[in-house]
């Protein structure tokens, strides 16, 4: 554990503060937001708001693939799990999710559905093989990080002839929030939600590498710094930021170079490419239709994709009013600003998906207690 310590070190973080609060200019606003529900996590647990300068505001993005999961493809799934012989399979976070009229994978699941969770895409393919006589559906999510593993589950099901395993496709692109957040009215136009930059993704930037960010630095002068989730990561990122807004640089730089190069992993983003193709459109929590911004299984593999063999259908699910998830997936608004948080929304009895996810940011206030310094809770 030795090497993850040194990117632990307290000495090392308030030495990193003191040096961010001496770039700080007077009577400048920094406002970074952090794309990376992980880092929402970090930037909790390790306390690191509480050692930045006032000026310095961090802005949490919609970064976790199950919150920004809409309603209606929970319903989806639920309507594939109901099928005669159907065995639905997918990570554990998805399955407390909720569905529309009161409902949720799990209390599908109490109710008597065949739903399982699996920690990986090889689990879902045993299922396939170990149950001959039912359709097994991976129910698969995630941004760039975990299409991969799904592409791979295909072509394995492909070789090794499973006529039983299918994939409801649900992999969404980072790029294509970011814009949507950079080109929305509340950034763009009204600056009720002001971004001067971003702490970029690790784990994503690892499969597409730091390339695609450099259309957002340079059409958007928005800088970006790649970090790594330990707390002395995201720190170095915020000065790196702070020092390039300082300068009026807006470029990309990778502040987590031990593992994200500026091509990514191009074996992966092949195998994608061979399996997958762009959805002209994709419903996001929070962000609405985002043009482009997820993936869908190719014809040449479609015997393998859930929704064409089981039509399933498309309907939009306004989430609860009185949940603000949407706006904290969009950095409007915080989780303490919802009057939910804390009170009859909690990880026991969650009423949005920002409270289910272990990356989401009510998760993250809840868990290391943030919001009791913050006055609620």
């Amino acid at each position: 554990m030795k090497y993850v310590d040194e990117f632990r070190d307290g000495t090392l973080a308030r030495n990193l503060a003191r040096t961010i609060a001496a770039a700080v200019e007077a009577g400048r606003r920094y406002n970074l937001m952090e794309f990376c529900g992980g880092h929402t996590h970090a930037i909790s647990r390790y306390g690191i708001a509480d050692l930045l300068p006032e000026a310095v505001r961090l802005v949490h993005g919609p970064g976790c693939p199950v919150c920004v999961l809409p309603i209606g493809r929970i319903d989806g799934a639920i309507h594939i799990a109901r099928k005669p012989g159907v065995i639905l399979c997918t990570y554990g976070d998805v399955l407390r999710v909720p569905a529309s009229k009161r409902t949720s994978l799990i209390k599908e699941k109490a109710n008597g559905l065949d739903i399982r969770m699996v920690y990986s895409t090889l689990d879902a393919l045993k299922l396939a093989q170990d149950n001959p006589s039912r359709m097994v559906v991976f129910f698969a999510i995630g941004f760039e990080t975990t299409t991969p593993p799904t592409a791979l589950a295909i072509k394995m099901a492909e070789a090794g002839g499973l006529a039983n395993f299918l994939v409801y496709a649900n992999h969404v692109l980072t790029p294509a929030a970011i814009q949507n957040i950079l080109e929305s009215p509340e950034v763009r136009e009204l600056g009720t939600v002001p971004l001067d930059g971003f702490i970029g993704p690790s784990h994503v930037s690892t499969v597409i590498g730091t390339r695609p960010y450099e259309f957002f630095a340079e059409e958007y002068q928005k800088p970006v710094v790649i970090a790594g989730f330990e707390p002395l990561d995201v720190m170095q990122a915020i000065l790196m930021l702070v020092r390039q807004l300082n300068t009026g640089r807006f470029v990309v730089e990778n502040e987590f170079s031990r593992a994200v190069s500026r091509d990514g992993n191009t074996k992966a983003q092949a195998l994608v490419a061979e399996v997958f193709e762009l959805r002209r459109v994709f419903e996001w929590r929070g962000l609405g239709l985002v043009p482009y911004s997820a993936l869908k299984i190719k014809e040449t593999y479609g015997r393998f994709d859930a929704e064409r063999h089981f039509d399933v259908p498309e309907v939009w699910v306004a989430d609860s009013p009185a949940c603000e998830c949407g706006a904290i997936l969009r950095g409007r608004r915080r989780p303490v600003d919802c009057k939910l948080f804390g009170t009859t929304c909690t990880p026991d009895e969650p009423m949005g998906s920002c409270m289910v996810s272990a990356e989401g940011a009510c998760a993250a206030y809840w868990t290391y207690g943030r919001f009791r310094s913050m006055g609620g809770g």
